[in-house]
């Protein structure tokens, strides 16, 4: 049985005369890559479920620009950027929730100087205020007492210094969070960043990602939570890598919100 979720358009409520509440940029991962899909469809089953009035630019929306930026490509970085802004500024958009962390990052960082000046918020933080306003309930549900290890995304850890959002939302499902030594200010990249995540890795004697993922499974968790799609492919890899699939896995925040609460 195929469930059907409803995901309004911007250009639908634009028919409407209406305005969202916020507007929900999936980013390229949320919509191609078949992992981090499942992470869209948990964030919108919480959106709808916390009756939040909320819409995508579905095929208006273009990629931020942020592989291209950080490979070196200015100019492609620029042209994605400008397409982006005239379409969100056309339907007048004043706020924007992402569970990427690199879409997070540029809008709301590098998109100001070239004319899109909006509120973005990191997915954990939108449920962090929902929760707040009480409209959203989070319990411990299958969660409960379970060790978990977060890992730090860098474009919402270091680079924009959210690192309670997170952590409060695993609190909140009753997990016993235990920390890697390296976490927080001192958190490791996944070894997906600077467009690394689309070429094979540098000579050397160790991917990133099995340095991080070994530094998880440290914690001895049942759950390596994450807060963005490239983080959750790395360490997946890694534990793959390390024969602990049966045993380990690697979850977004939002997926086990949504779990904990059977949405």
């Amino acid at each position: 049985m195929s469930e059907t979720i409803k995901v309004p358009t911007m250009a639908e409520y634009m028919a409407e005369g209406k305005q969202p509440e916020v507007l929900f940029w999936v980013g390229c991962a949320g919509s191609f890559d078949d992992r981090a899909k499942k992470i869209t469809k948990a964030f919108v089953k919480l959106l709808n479920n916390a009756k939040v009035d909320f819409a995508v630019l579905g095929t208006e929306e273009s990629c931020t620009g942020d592989p291209a930026k950080r490979a070196g490509n200015e100019f492609l970085f620029q042209m994605q950027a400008m397409g982006n802004i005239e379409v969100m500024n056309a339907y007048e958009v004043k706020k924007i929730v992402t569970a990427c962390p690199h879409c997070f990052n540029t809008i709301k960082n590098e998109y100001p100087e070239l004319g899109g000046n909006y509120e973005v918020m990191h997915h954990t933080q939108f449920l962090k205020s929902l929760l707040s306003e009480g409209r959203l309930k989070v319990e411990g549900g299958k969660f409960k007492g379970k060790r978990i290890t977060f890992h730090d995304p860098c474009y919402l850890g270091r680079a924009n210094g959210e690192y309670e959002a997170p952590r409060e939302l695993l609190q909140k499902l009753e997990v016993e969070l235990v920390e890697m030594k390296r976490c927080k200010t001192r958190g490791l990249c996944c070894g997906a960043g600077g467009a690394q995540m689309f070429k094979e890795p540098e000579p050397g004697n160790k991917d990133i990602n099995i340095e991080r993922t070994e530094e998880a499974l440290e914690t001895k968790p049942e759950i390596i939570a994450a807060g963005c799609p490239f983080c959750n492919t790395m360490l997946t890899d890694g534990v793959k890598g390390k024969d602990k699939e049966a045993d380990v896995t690697v979850m977004d925040i939002a997926e086990m919100i949504a779990n904990a609460s059977d949405l």
